[in-house]
Protein backbone atom coordinates (compact mmCIF):
# COMPACT_ATOMS: atom_id res chain seq x y z
CA UNK A 1 0.00 0.00 0.00
CA UNK A 2 1.14 3.50 -0.73
CA UNK A 3 0.81 5.47 2.42
CA UNK A 4 1.00 9.14 2.84
CA UNK A 5 1.59 10.84 6.41
CA UNK A 6 1.69 14.52 6.29
CA UNK A 7 2.58 16.88 8.79
CA UNK A 8 2.82 20.97 8.52
CA UNK A 9 4.31 21.63 12.04
CA UNK A 10 6.39 18.71 13.13
CA UNK A 11 9.62 18.25 12.35
CA UNK A 12 10.57 14.79 9.67
CA UNK A 13 12.68 13.28 12.45
CA UNK A 14 9.57 12.99 14.56
CA UNK A 15 10.05 10.47 17.13
CA UNK A 16 6.21 9.63 16.88
CA UNK A 17 5.71 10.28 13.36
CA UNK A 18 8.90 8.53 11.93
CA UNK A 19 10.78 6.48 13.94
CA UNK A 20 7.61 4.90 15.49
CA UNK A 21 5.02 5.12 12.65
CA UNK A 22 6.63 5.52 9.24
CA UNK A 23 9.48 3.55 9.93
CA UNK A 24 7.24 0.46 12.15
CA UNK A 25 4.93 0.83 8.26
CA UNK A 26 7.92 0.35 6.26
CA UNK A 27 9.15 -2.62 8.13
CA UNK A 28 5.42 -4.44 7.30
CA UNK A 29 5.85 -3.65 3.62
CA UNK A 30 4.26 -0.87 2.83
CA UNK A 31 5.25 2.51 0.87
CA UNK A 32 5.68 4.81 2.56
CA UNK A 33 6.22 8.79 2.21
CA UNK A 34 6.32 11.47 4.52
CA UNK A 35 5.40 14.97 3.56
CA UNK A 36 6.67 18.19 5.93
CA UNK A 37 7.40 21.40 5.76
CA UNK A 38 10.98 22.16 7.28
CA UNK A 39 12.99 23.70 4.30
CA UNK A 40 15.26 20.94 4.09
CA UNK A 41 14.46 19.42 0.89
CA UNK A 42 13.63 15.85 -0.31
CA UNK A 43 15.83 12.55 0.92
CA UNK A 44 14.74 9.62 2.29
CA UNK A 45 15.63 7.72 5.38
CA UNK A 46 15.23 4.19 6.26
CA UNK A 47 12.80 3.61 3.85
CA UNK A 48 10.91 6.20 4.26
CA UNK A 49 10.57 8.91 0.91
CA UNK A 50 10.35 12.57 2.65
CA UNK A 51 9.05 15.34 0.61
CA UNK A 52 9.59 18.67 1.62
CA UNK A 53 7.40 21.41 0.25
CA UNK A 54 9.69 24.25 2.32
CA UNK A 55 9.48 26.39 5.54
CA UNK A 56 6.86 28.42 5.92
CA UNK A 57 6.77 31.89 7.96
CA UNK A 58 7.23 31.44 11.80
CA UNK A 59 3.51 33.04 12.48
CA UNK A 60 0.80 30.66 12.83
CA UNK A 61 -1.37 32.22 10.57
CA UNK A 62 1.18 31.47 7.87
CA UNK A 63 2.16 27.70 8.73
CA UNK A 64 -1.73 26.95 9.13
CA UNK A 65 -2.45 28.75 5.53
CA UNK A 66 0.14 28.75 3.49
CA UNK A 67 2.08 25.58 4.13
CA UNK A 68 -1.54 23.71 4.31
CA UNK A 69 -2.17 24.81 0.55
CA UNK A 70 1.21 23.50 -0.47
CA UNK A 71 0.51 20.02 1.23
CA UNK A 72 -2.46 19.81 0.02
CA UNK A 73 -0.83 20.34 -3.72
CA UNK A 74 1.96 18.10 -3.55
CA UNK A 75 -0.18 15.45 -1.83
CA UNK A 76 -2.49 15.18 -4.40
CA UNK A 77 0.20 14.84 -7.14
CA UNK A 78 1.47 11.52 -5.03
CA UNK A 79 -1.76 9.43 -5.67
CA UNK A 80 -1.55 7.28 -2.25
CA UNK A 81 -3.83 4.88 -0.96
CA UNK A 82 -4.19 5.97 2.37
CA UNK A 83 -3.27 9.56 4.11
CA UNK A 84 -2.53 9.75 7.72
CA UNK A 85 -1.96 13.86 8.99
CA UNK A 86 -0.75 14.68 12.48
CA UNK A 87 -1.87 17.88 12.56
CA UNK A 88 -5.29 19.28 12.84
CA UNK A 89 -4.90 22.17 10.61
CA UNK A 90 -4.81 19.40 7.73
CA UNK A 91 -8.18 18.09 8.64
CA UNK A 92 -8.90 20.20 5.47
CA UNK A 93 -6.62 18.63 2.85
CA UNK A 94 -7.61 14.99 4.38
CA UNK A 95 -11.07 15.14 3.81
CA UNK A 96 -10.21 16.35 -0.20
CA UNK A 97 -7.79 13.60 -0.70
CA UNK A 98 -10.93 11.25 0.34
CA UNK A 99 -13.12 12.72 -2.57
CA UNK A 100 -10.15 11.93 -4.44
CA UNK A 101 -10.21 8.42 -3.01
CA UNK A 102 -7.68 7.53 -0.51
CA UNK A 103 -8.44 6.02 2.47
CA UNK A 104 -7.89 8.67 5.48
CA UNK A 105 -6.61 8.61 9.22
CA UNK A 106 -6.45 11.82 11.45
CA UNK A 107 -3.48 10.73 14.19
CA UNK A 108 -4.83 12.95 17.14
CA UNK A 109 -1.64 13.62 19.46
CA UNK A 110 -3.46 15.87 21.85
CA UNK A 111 -6.82 15.82 23.14
CA UNK A 112 -6.81 19.55 21.33
CA UNK A 113 -10.65 21.11 22.61
CA UNK A 114 -8.94 20.60 26.23
CA UNK A 115 -5.39 21.58 25.47
CA UNK A 116 -6.72 25.32 24.18
CA UNK A 117 -8.31 25.78 27.46
CA UNK A 118 -4.62 26.38 28.37
CA UNK A 119 -3.16 28.39 25.53
CA UNK A 120 -1.36 31.62 26.73
CA UNK A 121 -1.88 33.04 23.49
CA UNK A 122 -5.24 33.08 23.67
CA UNK A 123 -7.16 35.12 25.80
CA UNK A 124 -8.61 33.28 28.89
CA UNK A 125 -12.00 34.77 28.46
CA UNK A 126 -12.25 33.22 24.17
CA UNK A 127 -10.43 29.75 25.08
CA UNK A 128 -13.88 27.85 26.36
CA UNK A 129 -15.58 29.53 23.10
CA UNK A 130 -12.78 28.54 20.62
CA UNK A 131 -12.60 24.87 22.45
CA UNK A 132 -15.71 24.10 21.67
CA UNK A 133 -15.70 25.38 17.87
CA UNK A 134 -12.52 23.30 17.61
CA UNK A 135 -13.98 20.28 19.25
CA UNK A 136 -17.35 20.90 16.44
CA UNK A 137 -15.04 21.10 13.29
CA UNK A 138 -12.47 18.50 14.76
CA UNK A 139 -15.51 16.17 15.21
CA UNK A 140 -17.70 17.01 12.19
CA UNK A 141 -14.56 16.31 9.86
CA UNK A 142 -13.35 12.93 11.93
CA UNK A 143 -16.75 11.45 11.32
CA UNK A 144 -16.25 11.73 7.54
CA UNK A 145 -12.96 9.42 7.79
CA UNK A 146 -11.68 6.17 8.17
CA UNK A 147 -9.99 6.45 11.33
CA UNK A 148 -8.68 8.07 13.83
CA UNK A 149 -5.60 7.40 15.88
CA UNK A 150 -5.36 8.29 19.42
CA UNK A 151 -2.14 8.08 22.19
CA UNK A 152 -4.66 7.63 25.07
CA UNK A 153 -7.63 5.71 26.32
CA UNK A 154 -9.60 9.09 27.18
CA UNK A 155 -9.70 10.29 23.56
CA UNK A 156 -10.31 7.22 22.38
CA UNK A 157 -13.25 7.82 24.37
CA UNK A 158 -14.08 11.23 23.28
CA UNK A 159 -14.28 10.05 19.06
CA UNK A 160 -15.65 6.79 19.96
CA UNK A 161 -18.77 8.41 21.81
CA UNK A 162 -19.18 10.09 18.27
CA UNK A 163 -19.64 6.66 16.64
CA UNK A 164 -16.07 7.49 15.04
CA UNK A 165 -13.34 4.32 14.67
CA UNK A 166 -10.67 4.50 16.83
CA UNK A 167 -7.10 2.73 17.36
CA UNK A 168 -5.52 3.94 19.87
CA UNK A 169 -1.83 3.84 19.91
CA UNK A 170 0.39 4.82 22.57
CA UNK A 171 3.02 6.73 22.91
CA UNK A 172 5.54 4.03 24.19
CA UNK A 173 9.28 4.63 23.82
CA UNK A 174 11.77 2.43 21.25
CA UNK A 175 13.80 0.71 23.95
CA UNK A 176 16.65 -0.40 21.64
CA UNK A 177 16.83 3.55 21.03
CA UNK A 178 18.18 3.73 24.51
CA UNK A 179 21.30 1.66 25.64
CA UNK A 180 21.48 -0.24 28.27
CA UNK A 181 22.29 2.77 31.20
CA UNK A 182 25.76 3.23 32.60
CA UNK A 183 26.76 2.32 36.10
CA UNK A 184 24.65 4.24 38.74
CA UNK A 185 27.91 5.44 40.30
CA UNK A 186 28.67 7.03 36.89
CA UNK A 187 25.53 9.07 37.06
CA UNK A 188 26.00 12.99 38.17
CA UNK A 189 23.86 14.21 41.06
CA UNK A 190 21.79 16.18 38.51
CA UNK A 191 18.21 16.39 37.36
CA UNK A 192 16.68 16.79 34.26
CA UNK A 193 13.54 18.20 31.97
CA UNK A 194 13.21 17.57 29.02
CA UNK A 195 10.30 18.75 26.62
CA UNK A 196 8.43 21.99 25.72
CA UNK A 197 8.75 24.95 28.31
CA UNK A 198 5.98 26.27 29.78
CA UNK A 199 4.27 27.59 32.63
CA UNK A 200 1.72 24.79 32.18
CA UNK A 201 4.36 21.89 31.95
CA UNK A 202 5.07 23.20 35.68
CA UNK A 203 7.99 25.04 35.27
CA UNK A 204 7.60 27.94 37.32
CA UNK A 205 7.71 25.29 40.76
CA UNK A 206 10.41 23.67 39.37
CA UNK A 207 12.54 26.17 39.02
CA UNK A 208 11.75 27.63 42.43
CA UNK A 209 12.46 24.42 43.94
CA UNK A 210 16.04 24.67 43.00
CA UNK A 211 16.87 27.16 45.47
CA UNK A 212 19.25 25.68 48.06
CA UNK A 213 19.25 22.06 46.31
CA UNK A 214 22.86 22.51 45.44
CA UNK A 215 22.80 20.51 42.04
CA UNK A 216 22.02 21.31 38.36
CA UNK A 217 18.81 21.27 37.02
CA UNK A 218 19.36 20.53 33.37
CA UNK A 219 16.41 21.78 30.86
CA UNK A 220 16.13 20.73 27.39
CA UNK A 221 13.69 21.98 25.62
CA UNK A 222 12.07 25.15 23.42
CA UNK A 223 10.35 28.14 25.17
CA UNK A 224 7.26 28.54 23.43
CA UNK A 225 5.94 30.94 26.10
CA UNK A 226 6.46 34.28 25.63
CA UNK A 227 8.65 36.52 28.67
CA UNK A 228 8.43 32.53 31.04
CA UNK A 229 12.66 32.69 30.11
CA UNK A 230 12.63 36.35 31.46
CA UNK A 231 10.42 35.57 34.51
CA UNK A 232 12.45 32.70 35.73
CA UNK A 233 15.61 34.60 35.20
CA UNK A 234 14.61 36.61 38.81
CA UNK A 235 13.68 33.36 40.15
CA UNK A 236 16.85 32.28 42.79
CA UNK A 237 16.76 28.61 41.87
CA UNK A 238 17.62 29.97 38.50
CA UNK A 239 20.93 29.81 39.33
CA UNK A 240 21.22 25.90 39.13
CA UNK A 241 19.43 26.09 35.81
CA UNK A 242 21.42 24.76 32.89
CA UNK A 243 19.71 25.36 29.50
CA UNK A 244 20.81 22.35 26.43
CA UNK A 245 17.89 24.23 23.63
CA UNK A 246 16.67 21.56 21.94
CA UNK A 247 18.57 17.99 21.32
CA UNK A 248 18.37 15.57 19.16
CA UNK A 249 17.51 12.17 19.75
CA UNK A 250 20.85 10.99 20.89
CA UNK A 251 21.97 13.94 22.70
CA UNK A 252 18.75 14.38 24.80
CA UNK A 253 19.31 10.11 25.54
CA UNK A 254 23.02 11.37 26.37
CA UNK A 255 21.61 13.75 29.02
CA UNK A 256 18.96 11.17 30.57
CA UNK A 257 21.87 8.99 30.80
CA UNK A 258 24.03 11.25 33.17
CA UNK A 259 21.55 12.48 35.37
CA UNK A 260 19.87 11.14 38.70
CA UNK A 261 16.54 11.99 38.12
CA UNK A 262 13.82 12.64 35.41
CA UNK A 263 11.08 15.45 36.17
CA UNK A 264 7.63 15.40 35.07
CA UNK A 265 5.71 17.63 36.80
CA UNK A 266 3.13 18.73 34.51
CA UNK A 267 0.06 21.33 36.02
CA UNK A 268 -2.91 19.69 36.44
CA UNK A 269 -4.51 21.32 33.32
CA UNK A 270 -7.35 19.47 31.61
CA UNK A 271 -5.36 18.12 28.68
CA UNK A 272 -2.39 16.91 30.97
CA UNK A 273 -4.11 14.93 33.77
CA UNK A 274 -5.12 11.60 31.27
CA UNK A 275 -2.24 12.31 29.15
CA UNK A 276 0.21 9.51 29.28
CA UNK A 277 3.70 11.84 28.79
CA UNK A 278 6.61 10.23 26.54
CA UNK A 279 8.87 11.77 28.19
CA UNK A 280 7.67 9.50 31.66
CA UNK A 281 8.55 6.63 29.90
CA UNK A 282 11.72 7.94 28.50
CA UNK A 283 13.19 8.65 31.76
CA UNK A 284 11.92 4.95 32.81
CA UNK A 285 13.87 3.47 29.84
CA UNK A 286 16.65 5.62 30.53
CA UNK A 287 17.12 3.93 34.36
CA UNK A 288 16.56 7.13 36.28
CA UNK A 289 13.93 7.62 39.21
CA UNK A 290 11.23 9.99 37.87
CA UNK A 291 9.57 12.57 39.76
CA UNK A 292 6.09 13.11 38.70
CA UNK A 293 2.95 14.84 39.17
CA UNK A 294 0.01 13.33 41.36
CA UNK A 295 -2.68 12.15 38.78
CA UNK A 296 -4.56 9.14 38.89
CA UNK A 297 -3.18 7.91 35.71
CA UNK A 298 0.46 8.56 36.27
CA UNK A 299 0.31 7.47 40.31
CA UNK A 300 -1.14 3.88 38.92
CA UNK A 301 2.51 3.82 36.25
CA UNK A 302 4.73 4.98 38.82
CA UNK A 303 3.34 2.93 41.80
CA UNK A 304 3.06 -0.28 40.12
CA UNK A 305 6.31 0.08 38.52
CA UNK A 306 8.26 1.37 41.69
CA UNK A 307 9.88 3.63 39.69
CA UNK A 308 9.97 6.80 41.29
CA UNK A 309 7.45 9.37 43.73
CA UNK A 310 4.37 11.10 43.21
CA UNK A 311 4.04 14.87 44.50
CA UNK A 312 2.14 17.74 44.47
CA UNK A 313 3.34 19.48 40.91
CA UNK A 314 2.46 23.38 41.90
CA UNK A 315 4.12 23.23 45.25
CA UNK A 316 7.40 23.83 45.61
CA UNK A 317 8.58 22.26 49.00
CA UNK A 318 6.87 19.26 47.46
CA UNK A 319 9.09 19.37 44.98
CA UNK A 320 11.89 20.17 46.55
CA UNK A 321 11.26 17.40 49.63
CA UNK A 322 10.95 14.61 46.59
CA UNK A 323 14.39 15.93 45.15
CA UNK A 324 16.32 15.65 48.45
CA UNK A 325 14.84 12.15 49.50
CA UNK A 326 16.31 10.83 45.90
CA UNK A 327 19.70 12.26 46.34
CA UNK A 328 19.98 11.35 49.62
CA UNK A 329 18.52 8.10 49.84
CA UNK A 330 20.61 6.65 46.55
CA UNK A 331 20.45 2.77 46.53
CA UNK A 332 16.73 3.47 46.69
CA UNK A 333 16.98 6.14 43.68
CA UNK A 334 19.04 3.34 41.74
CA UNK A 335 16.90 0.74 42.57
CA UNK A 336 13.75 2.73 41.35
CA UNK A 337 15.79 3.62 38.20
CA UNK A 338 15.95 -0.23 37.86
CA UNK A 339 12.19 -1.09 38.15
CA UNK A 340 11.51 1.75 35.69
CA UNK A 341 13.52 0.33 32.83
CA UNK A 342 12.67 -3.19 33.47
CA UNK A 343 8.62 -2.13 33.29
CA UNK A 344 9.08 -0.16 30.42
CA UNK A 345 11.21 -3.50 28.77
CA UNK A 346 8.26 -5.73 29.98
CA UNK A 347 4.66 -3.51 29.22
CA UNK A 348 5.58 0.61 28.21
CA UNK A 349 7.57 -0.19 24.78
CA UNK A 350 6.88 0.75 21.27
CA UNK A 351 6.34 -2.97 20.09
CA UNK A 352 2.82 -3.62 21.69
CA UNK A 353 1.68 -0.35 19.83
CA UNK A 354 3.04 -0.89 15.94
CA UNK A 355 0.44 -3.32 15.98
CA UNK A 356 -2.04 -2.00 16.57
CA UNK A 357 -1.08 0.71 13.47
CA UNK A 358 -0.44 -2.08 11.03
CA UNK A 359 -3.82 -4.15 12.05
CA UNK A 360 -5.64 -0.83 11.29
CA UNK A 361 -4.06 -0.17 7.92
CA UNK A 362 -4.23 -4.02 7.13
CA UNK A 363 -8.04 -3.91 7.56
CA UNK A 364 -8.29 -1.35 4.53
CA UNK A 365 -7.44 -4.38 2.08
CA UNK A 366 -6.39 -1.72 -0.54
Amino acid sequence: MRILQLTSAHPRSDARIFYKECCSLVKAGHEVHLLVADGLGDSEARGVHIHDVGRPARNRASRMLGATWRIWRRAAKLHPDLVHIHDPELLPVLLAMRFQGARTVYDAHEDLPRQILSKPWIPAWLRPWVSRSVECFENSISMRLDAVVVPTACIRQRFEAQGIRVAEVRNYPIPERFHEPGPWDARKDEICYVGALSRARGLVPLVTAMEGIGVPLNLAGFWNEPGLRELLQSSPGWTAVREWGVLGWSEAAGLMDRCKIGMVTLLPVANYIEALPVKLFEYMAAGMPVIASNFPLWREIVESAGCGLLVDPADPMDLQKAIRYLLSHQDEAKAMGARGRSAVLAKYQWTSQSKSLIDLVNSFGI
